[in-house]
């Protein structure tokens, strides 16, 4: 597991927010994460940033940070995407650290504020100029959004965040207007995928004003049945209401879930077990293994595991394999430049690996 370096991020696949040994709901929440979007006054938005207002602006931010005395703000380090290579942004979206619009940035006004060990990063000048981000293991979202805001208001003690006495935080997109919180989930419902209720279930969630996303959040699909749950709706809302109501319906939804792994389990138990060992016997003999199918077997075998029918596999493992079998990482592991079949080939090679030690 990574240390306090922050060259961990980039050479070893551990952050915090894959260790839900002891986190609550563990084995259905995977992360939670509370974003917090502010912009300062009189700057130009991300997208109209210059060479005078950027460098005005990261001179504003750097000195914000450097003079805080908050503990956490103090143990976080400034990395500017001008000195990061490709690959190592695209190691930071796989860690979901980073978004991927953000990966495509290469300016000198572009970076990450990021702790050691991934539980908080602010992504600067993505959509706007800084996105606070908490990521904790587990169903942890009041956690997650107290320590977000101790680093809001460290920086708010410097830096003059654009705000409206009736509309509250000004962001880049309206949606985030008011708060400019996103509260979100990341679940694993593989037996609400199986039994066929996704549909149904996500339609009532987006009703209730969630929005649902896939495994990297906007604009991605779903695989291995991992999903985003997120709120939609930031202006009107206390922080407190967000995060109460994003709460109480992901408890709905992890019930479901629950009950209906019971009922596979009672109604289709030979398939079931079935499905597990076959996802089981591929992993652990492969020698090529595409992403997409890599992720949908290991969802069936984080099952298993969840579900007493895999012994010896430490669940949380599973988590760091999900990062380590990404691209960048994989081509990270290798040193080298690698075509789809040899990832594929090192894809294979590093799940066989961690299956057979389980941790």
């Amino acid at each position: 597991m990574g240390g306090v370096n922050i060259n961990n991020l980039f050479e070893e696949t551990f952050v915090a927010w894959m260790n839900g040994q002891a986190a609550s709901q563990s084995d259905i929440v995977i992360s939670s994460r509370v974003r917090l979007a502010r912009n300062l006054n009189d700057i130009a938005f991300p997208h109209l940033l210059n060479q005078q207002s950027g460098q005005k602006f990261m001179q504003l931010i750097s000195e914000a940070w450097k003079k805080s005395q908050v503990n956490e703000l103090k143990q976080m380090e400034l990395v500017t995407f001008e000195n990061l290579s490709a690959l190592d942004r695209k190691i930071l979206v796989e860690k979901h650290l980073i978004s991927p619009y953000h990966a495509q940035a290469t300016g000198p006004y572009q970076g990450l504020l990021v702790k050691a060990d991934g539980s908080l990063a602010i992504m600067i000048n993505e959509e706007d100029h800084l996105r606070i981000q908490c990521f904790l293991p587990g169903l942890q979202l009041e956690e997650a959004y107290q320590r977000a805001q101790e680093i809001d208001d460290a920086l708010e003690e410097e830096l003059d965040f654009a705000f409206d006495d009736h509309r509250g935080y000004l962001t880049s997109c309206p949606t985030n207007i008011g708060t400019g919180m996103r509260a979100s989930l990341m679940l694993h419902l593989p037996a609400i995928s199986i039994s066929g209720q996704s549909g149904h279930i996500f339609q009532n969630l987006s009703q209730l004003g969630l929005a649902v996303r896939g495994i990297y959040g906007e604009g991605t699909e779903a695989i291995g049945n991992f999903f985003q749950l997120s709120n939609q709706i930031t202006l009107g809302q206390s922080e407190e209401d967000i995060n109460a109501s994003l709460t109480a319906i992901s408890q709905q939804v992890i019930e479901q879930e629950r009950l209906l792994r019971d009922s596979l389990s009672e109604q289709m138990k030979y398939q079931l077990e079935d499905r597990i060992g076959r996802a089981y016997g591929i992993l652990t003999h492969a020698r090529l293994i595409s992403s997409n199918e890599a992720l949908t077997l290991l969802s069936d075998v984080r099952l298993g595991v969840d579900m007493g029918m895999i012994p010896g596999i430490n669940p949380f493992a599973l988590n760091e394999l999900v990062v380590d079998i990404r691209p960048a990482h994989l081509q990270k592991k290798a040193g080298s430049d690698m075509n789809a079949v040899e990832r594929d080939a090192k894809r294979a090679e590093v799940i066989r690996e961690k299956l057979q030690t389980g941790k």
